[in-house]
Protein backbone atom coordinates (compact mmCIF):
# COMPACT_ATOMS: atom_id res chain seq x y z
CA UNK A 1 0.00 0.00 0.00
CA UNK A 2 2.87 2.33 0.84
CA UNK A 3 4.47 1.70 -2.57
CA UNK A 4 1.18 2.52 -4.32
CA UNK A 5 0.94 5.82 -2.42
CA UNK A 6 4.55 6.67 -3.32
CA UNK A 7 3.88 5.85 -6.98
CA UNK A 8 0.82 8.12 -7.16
CA UNK A 9 2.71 10.85 -5.28
CA UNK A 10 5.51 10.73 -7.89
CA UNK A 11 2.93 10.63 -10.67
CA UNK A 12 1.23 13.77 -9.35
CA UNK A 13 4.60 15.53 -9.15
CA UNK A 14 5.23 14.60 -12.80
CA UNK A 15 1.78 15.81 -13.88
CA UNK A 16 2.41 19.17 -12.17
CA UNK A 17 5.52 19.83 -14.27
CA UNK A 18 5.19 23.04 -16.29
CA UNK A 19 5.90 21.22 -19.57
CA UNK A 20 2.77 19.10 -19.06
CA UNK A 21 0.63 22.24 -19.42
CA UNK A 22 1.90 22.96 -22.93
CA UNK A 23 3.29 19.86 -24.64
CA UNK A 24 0.13 17.67 -24.71
CA UNK A 25 -1.85 20.37 -26.54
CA UNK A 26 1.00 20.95 -28.99
CA UNK A 27 1.36 17.21 -29.66
CA UNK A 28 -2.42 16.74 -29.93
CA UNK A 29 -2.67 19.51 -32.55
CA UNK A 30 -0.16 17.83 -34.86
CA UNK A 31 -1.58 14.35 -34.18
CA UNK A 32 -5.01 15.61 -35.29
CA UNK A 33 -3.36 16.84 -38.51
CA UNK A 34 -1.53 13.51 -38.87
CA UNK A 35 -4.21 10.96 -38.06
CA UNK A 36 -6.19 11.40 -41.29
CA UNK A 37 -3.13 10.95 -43.59
CA UNK A 38 -1.94 7.95 -41.54
CA UNK A 39 -5.33 6.23 -41.54
CA UNK A 40 -5.81 7.03 -45.23
CA UNK A 41 -2.42 5.49 -46.05
CA UNK A 42 -3.27 2.41 -43.99
CA UNK A 43 -6.58 2.15 -45.84
CA UNK A 44 -4.81 2.41 -49.21
CA UNK A 45 -2.28 -0.27 -48.21
CA UNK A 46 -5.12 -2.55 -47.11
CA UNK A 47 -6.95 -1.96 -50.40
CA UNK A 48 -3.80 -2.93 -52.35
CA UNK A 49 -3.85 -6.30 -50.55
CA UNK A 50 -7.64 -6.66 -51.05
CA UNK A 51 -8.34 -6.55 -47.30
CA UNK A 52 -12.03 -6.15 -46.50
CA UNK A 53 -12.90 -2.58 -45.55
CA UNK A 54 -15.96 -3.80 -43.65
CA UNK A 55 -13.71 -5.49 -41.09
CA UNK A 56 -11.62 -2.32 -40.80
CA UNK A 57 -14.65 -0.18 -40.00
CA UNK A 58 -15.91 -2.84 -37.57
CA UNK A 59 -12.60 -2.64 -35.70
CA UNK A 60 -12.80 1.17 -35.62
CA UNK A 61 -16.27 0.93 -34.10
CA UNK A 62 -14.85 -1.21 -31.25
CA UNK A 63 -11.88 1.04 -30.51
CA UNK A 64 -13.09 4.63 -30.92
CA UNK A 65 -16.25 6.73 -30.32
CA UNK A 66 -19.02 6.30 -32.89
CA UNK A 67 -18.93 9.88 -34.19
CA UNK A 68 -15.14 9.72 -34.64
CA UNK A 69 -15.62 6.49 -36.58
CA UNK A 70 -18.14 8.25 -38.85
CA UNK A 71 -15.58 10.96 -39.59
CA UNK A 72 -12.67 8.60 -40.31
CA UNK A 73 -14.47 5.84 -42.24
CA UNK A 74 -14.46 7.74 -45.60
CA UNK A 75 -10.66 8.06 -45.36
CA UNK A 76 -10.21 4.37 -44.53
CA UNK A 77 -12.58 3.21 -47.25
CA UNK A 78 -10.78 5.23 -49.89
CA UNK A 79 -13.81 7.32 -50.85
CA UNK A 80 -11.61 10.40 -50.57
CA UNK A 81 -10.22 11.45 -53.95
CA UNK A 82 -6.50 10.65 -53.85
CA UNK A 83 -5.50 11.69 -57.38
CA UNK A 84 -2.07 10.36 -58.34
CA UNK A 85 -1.33 7.53 -55.87
CA UNK A 86 2.46 7.99 -55.80
CA UNK A 87 2.31 11.69 -55.05
CA UNK A 88 -0.45 11.08 -52.54
CA UNK A 89 1.72 8.60 -50.63
CA UNK A 90 4.60 11.10 -50.55
CA UNK A 91 2.34 13.96 -49.44
CA UNK A 92 0.63 11.67 -46.93
CA UNK A 93 3.94 10.68 -45.32
CA UNK A 94 5.09 14.30 -45.12
CA UNK A 95 1.84 15.42 -43.48
CA UNK A 96 1.70 12.37 -41.20
CA UNK A 97 5.28 12.98 -40.04
CA UNK A 98 4.19 16.24 -38.36
CA UNK A 99 2.86 14.20 -35.45
CA UNK A 100 6.10 12.21 -35.15
CA UNK A 101 8.14 15.41 -35.37
CA UNK A 102 6.13 16.85 -32.49
CA UNK A 103 6.92 13.68 -30.46
CA UNK A 104 10.65 14.34 -31.05
CA UNK A 105 10.38 17.97 -29.92
CA UNK A 106 8.34 16.98 -26.84
CA UNK A 107 10.91 14.32 -25.90
CA UNK A 108 13.82 16.76 -26.28
CA UNK A 109 12.02 19.31 -24.12
CA UNK A 110 11.31 16.86 -21.30
CA UNK A 111 14.81 15.32 -21.41
CA UNK A 112 16.36 18.84 -21.59
CA UNK A 113 18.14 17.88 -24.81
CA UNK A 114 19.12 20.41 -27.45
CA UNK A 115 17.24 19.91 -30.73
CA UNK A 116 19.33 18.68 -33.67
CA UNK A 117 19.05 20.29 -37.09
CA UNK A 118 15.56 20.57 -38.53
CA UNK A 119 16.43 18.30 -41.48
CA UNK A 120 17.67 15.47 -39.22
CA UNK A 121 14.52 15.70 -37.11
CA UNK A 122 12.29 15.55 -40.18
CA UNK A 123 14.12 12.47 -41.50
CA UNK A 124 13.79 10.75 -38.13
CA UNK A 125 10.12 11.77 -38.01
CA UNK A 126 9.55 9.80 -41.23
CA UNK A 127 10.97 6.66 -39.57
CA UNK A 128 8.79 7.21 -36.50
CA UNK A 129 5.79 7.63 -38.80
CA UNK A 130 6.54 4.21 -40.30
CA UNK A 131 6.53 2.75 -36.77
CA UNK A 132 3.17 4.43 -36.11
CA UNK A 133 1.81 2.94 -39.32
CA UNK A 134 3.10 -0.51 -38.33
CA UNK A 135 1.30 -0.02 -35.02
CA UNK A 136 -1.96 0.75 -36.84
CA UNK A 137 -1.45 -2.17 -39.24
CA UNK A 138 -0.66 -4.61 -36.44
CA UNK A 139 -3.78 -3.62 -34.52
CA UNK A 140 -5.78 -3.87 -37.73
CA UNK A 141 -4.47 -7.23 -38.98
CA UNK A 142 -4.08 -8.99 -35.62
CA UNK A 143 -7.25 -7.79 -33.92
CA UNK A 144 -9.54 -7.42 -36.91
CA UNK A 145 -8.37 -10.26 -39.14
CA UNK A 146 -6.58 -12.58 -36.70
CA UNK A 147 -9.64 -14.79 -36.28
CA UNK A 148 -10.23 -15.07 -40.05
CA UNK A 149 -6.56 -15.81 -40.83
CA UNK A 150 -6.30 -18.41 -38.08
CA UNK A 151 -9.54 -20.14 -39.18
CA UNK A 152 -8.14 -20.37 -42.72
CA UNK A 153 -4.88 -21.91 -41.47
CA UNK A 154 -6.67 -24.30 -39.11
CA UNK A 155 -8.93 -25.36 -41.97
CA UNK A 156 -6.03 -27.39 -43.40
CA UNK A 157 -6.32 -31.14 -42.84
CA UNK A 158 -3.12 -31.28 -40.79
CA UNK A 159 -4.74 -29.22 -38.01
CA UNK A 160 -8.13 -30.96 -37.96
CA UNK A 161 -7.65 -32.71 -34.60
CA UNK A 162 -6.32 -29.70 -32.69
CA UNK A 163 -8.01 -26.79 -34.50
CA UNK A 164 -10.56 -26.16 -31.75
CA UNK A 165 -7.96 -26.00 -28.96
CA UNK A 166 -5.64 -23.70 -30.93
CA UNK A 167 -8.48 -21.33 -31.78
CA UNK A 168 -9.63 -21.19 -28.12
CA UNK A 169 -6.07 -20.39 -27.00
CA UNK A 170 -5.82 -17.64 -29.63
CA UNK A 171 -9.08 -16.03 -28.48
CA UNK A 172 -7.82 -16.16 -24.89
CA UNK A 173 -4.40 -14.67 -25.68
CA UNK A 174 -5.35 -12.23 -28.47
CA UNK A 175 -5.64 -9.11 -26.33
CA UNK A 176 -2.65 -9.90 -24.04
CA UNK A 177 -0.46 -10.45 -27.13
CA UNK A 178 -1.80 -7.25 -28.72
CA UNK A 179 -1.04 -5.33 -25.50
CA UNK A 180 2.55 -6.64 -25.44
CA UNK A 181 3.12 -5.69 -29.09
CA UNK A 182 1.65 -2.21 -28.55
CA UNK A 183 3.98 -1.84 -25.54
CA UNK A 184 7.00 -2.83 -27.66
CA UNK A 185 6.16 -0.31 -30.41
CA UNK A 186 5.51 2.51 -27.93
CA UNK A 187 8.81 1.64 -26.23
CA UNK A 188 10.53 1.87 -29.62
CA UNK A 189 9.00 5.32 -30.18
CA UNK A 190 10.16 6.48 -26.75
CA UNK A 191 13.67 5.15 -27.36
CA UNK A 192 14.13 6.63 -30.84
CA UNK A 193 12.42 10.01 -30.36
CA UNK A 194 15.01 12.00 -28.31
CA UNK A 195 17.94 13.56 -30.19
CA UNK A 196 20.31 11.80 -27.81
CA UNK A 197 20.93 8.10 -27.25
CA UNK A 198 18.63 6.90 -24.46
CA UNK A 199 18.96 3.31 -23.25
CA UNK A 200 15.75 1.32 -23.67
CA UNK A 201 15.90 0.34 -19.98
CA UNK A 202 14.86 3.88 -19.06
CA UNK A 203 11.61 3.81 -21.05
CA UNK A 204 9.91 0.67 -19.70
CA UNK A 205 7.79 2.38 -17.04
CA UNK A 206 6.57 5.12 -19.36
CA UNK A 207 5.78 2.65 -22.15
CA UNK A 208 3.82 0.41 -19.75
CA UNK A 209 1.92 3.44 -18.38
CA UNK A 210 1.05 4.66 -21.88
CA UNK A 211 -0.02 1.23 -23.14
CA UNK A 212 -2.36 0.58 -20.22
CA UNK A 213 -3.52 4.22 -20.21
CA UNK A 214 -4.37 4.21 -23.93
CA UNK A 215 -6.40 0.99 -23.69
CA UNK A 216 -8.30 2.02 -20.55
CA UNK A 217 -8.95 5.64 -21.47
CA UNK A 218 -10.01 4.82 -25.04
CA UNK A 219 -12.51 2.23 -23.78
CA UNK A 220 -13.87 4.56 -21.09
CA UNK A 221 -14.02 7.65 -23.31
CA UNK A 222 -15.59 5.66 -26.15
CA UNK A 223 -18.37 4.52 -23.81
CA UNK A 224 -18.76 8.05 -22.40
CA UNK A 225 -18.91 9.70 -25.82
CA UNK A 226 -21.37 7.14 -27.20
CA UNK A 227 -23.70 6.80 -24.22
CA UNK A 228 -23.36 9.74 -21.81
CA UNK A 229 -22.05 12.92 -23.40
CA UNK A 230 -24.33 15.02 -25.59
CA UNK A 231 -21.93 17.17 -27.61
CA UNK A 232 -24.61 17.83 -30.23
CA UNK A 233 -26.34 20.12 -27.72
CA UNK A 234 -23.41 22.58 -27.76
CA UNK A 235 -21.52 21.91 -30.99
CA UNK A 236 -24.17 20.60 -33.42
CA UNK A 237 -22.58 19.37 -36.64
CA UNK A 238 -19.08 19.94 -35.21
CA UNK A 239 -19.61 17.41 -32.41
CA UNK A 240 -17.74 14.66 -34.30
CA UNK A 241 -14.70 16.93 -34.68
CA UNK A 242 -14.86 17.91 -31.00
CA UNK A 243 -14.95 14.26 -29.91
CA UNK A 244 -12.00 13.47 -32.19
CA UNK A 245 -9.96 16.38 -30.77
CA UNK A 246 -10.78 15.45 -27.17
CA UNK A 247 -9.86 11.80 -27.78
CA UNK A 248 -6.55 12.75 -29.43
CA UNK A 249 -5.78 15.26 -26.65
CA UNK A 250 -6.30 12.60 -23.95
CA UNK A 251 -4.09 10.14 -25.86
CA UNK A 252 -1.42 12.84 -26.33
CA UNK A 253 -1.59 13.78 -22.64
CA UNK A 254 -1.03 10.15 -21.59
CA UNK A 255 1.81 9.83 -24.12
CA UNK A 256 3.56 12.94 -22.76
CA UNK A 257 3.11 11.73 -19.17
CA UNK A 258 4.80 8.49 -20.28
CA UNK A 259 7.77 10.51 -21.61
CA UNK A 260 7.89 12.49 -18.35
CA UNK A 261 7.94 9.25 -16.32
CA UNK A 262 10.87 8.04 -18.44
CA UNK A 263 12.79 11.31 -18.04
CA UNK A 264 12.21 11.22 -14.29
CA UNK A 265 13.76 7.74 -14.05
CA UNK A 266 16.51 8.67 -16.52
CA UNK A 267 17.68 11.75 -14.60
CA UNK A 268 17.40 9.96 -11.25
CA UNK A 269 19.45 6.94 -12.37
CA UNK A 270 21.99 9.12 -14.17
CA UNK A 271 22.47 11.30 -11.07
CA UNK A 272 22.82 8.19 -8.91
CA UNK A 273 25.47 6.76 -11.26
CA UNK A 274 27.44 10.04 -11.24
CA UNK A 275 27.34 10.25 -7.43
CA UNK A 276 28.63 6.68 -7.11
CA UNK A 277 31.51 7.43 -9.47
CA UNK A 278 32.45 10.55 -7.49
CA UNK A 279 32.49 8.54 -4.25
Amino acid sequence: MKQVKEYFHKLMQIIRREELRILPGNLAFFLVLSIVPIITLVGLICSLFSISLVDITNLLSELIPEQVEDMLTPFVSGTVNTGNLTWYFILGFVLASNGAHSIIVASNTLYHIKNQSYLKRRVKALFLTIILMFLFLFILIFLAFGNVILKFILGLKIFTSIAGKIYSIFILLKWPIATIMIFIMIKLLYTMAPDQRISSKYVNKGAAFTTVGWLLVTAIYSYYANNVANYNLFYGGLSGLVILMMWIYIIAYIFVIGIAINTNDYHYLEDTTVNKKEE
